[in-house]
């Protein structure tokens, strides 16, 4: 679509973890764009990472289609707040759990809050992610490389096994991955690991909870115009972001929201321990 952004960008640069509203084009989640027809009406949803980016898109489009929505994220209370609005201006509940889901306490307390507020999980989005970008493997400390795992793929684990108990027949689990799992970046050595381990986890776990009729997917995007980019990689790199696919841009978040709703929808029923790839045209081999 011609009205999408293309690089090169304005040179920028945010402190982790970043926020919507500083970038320089802002992104855009579907906020007047995304229409629902109720495919998800009635449902309950948890969304990790869902004050911004690609989880923000989601928070919206979920909440379109007729889900209440609980959001996990870490501080960033102006853009949790602005998510809140959205949601219920969707007509649908919002829940705001600030806190960080890299101790496995409050990953299991969120998936409690949810539960108590909602009655149920129907869909579970494990979305959020940390990353930094580092040129070597001796300048990546120690405590980096913990807190990329502990926040990619253990809370992961944490939240999952958390919410399972809660999920019925017919609920869905999506875990965000990334093109970075078939292709790493060297220089995102540890979030790039940690994206290929959400791709085996989620695999084995479709397999695990199929008997009890939880479908799980996960989806692999490519480059996303997100407050992680500023906030976590070098100015230039950030000028020429998504230049390297196809399409010669970024995906918007928006984009990547109705692959979720699909997965998330009744009509994927038999869709489950897949791997839906959203490049901009990059092959994932």
């Amino acid at each position: 679509m011609s009205q999408n952004p293309k690089p090169p960008f304005p040179e920028q640069s945010q402190s982790i973890p970043g926020t919507s509203a500083r970038m320089d084009p802002v992104p855009d989640h579907g906020e007047t764009s995304y229409k629902g027809s109720g495919r998800l009406a009635g449902k309950k949803a948890l969304i990790t990472g869902g004050d911004s980016g690609i989880g923000r898109a989601v928070a919206i489009a979920f909440a379109r289609e007729g889900a209440d929505v609980a959001i996990s994220y870490l501080n960033e209370d102006d853009d949790a707040v602005d998510t809140k609005r959205l949601v219920e201006e969707a007509g649908q509940q919002c829940l705001l759990l600030p806190g960080d889901i890299s101790r496995s306490e409050h990953c299991r307390q969120l998936v409690g809050q949810t539960a108590d507020a909602f009655g149920k999980i129907d869909i579970l989005v494990n979305n959020a992610a940390h990353q930094k970008t580092f040129e070597s493997l001796e300048s990546i400390p120690d405590d980096e490389w913990e807190l990329t795992m502990a926040t990619n793929i253990s809370a992961m684990f944490y939240i999952t096994k958390a919410a399972v108990p809660h999920m019925q027949e017919g609920s869905a689990i999506i875990n965000t991955s990334s093109v970075n799992a078939d292709n790493p970046s060297p220089q995102l050595l540890a979030y790039a690991t940690t994206k290929g381990a959400i791709q085996n986890f989620t695999a084995g776990l479709a397999q695990l909870l199929a008997e009890k009729g939880i479908r799980a997917n996960t989806v692999a995007p490519g480059p996303v115009w997100t407050p992680l980019i500023p906030s976590t990689m070098p100015e230039d790199k950030v000028k020429t972001f998504g230049k390297q696919v196809p399409m010669g841009r970024p995906a918007q978040p928006r984009e990547l929201a109705p692959v979720y709703v699909m997965l998330a929808s009744d009509e994927a029923s038999y869709v489950s321990g897949a791997t839906i790839a959203v490049t901009g045209g990059k092959p994932i081999i």
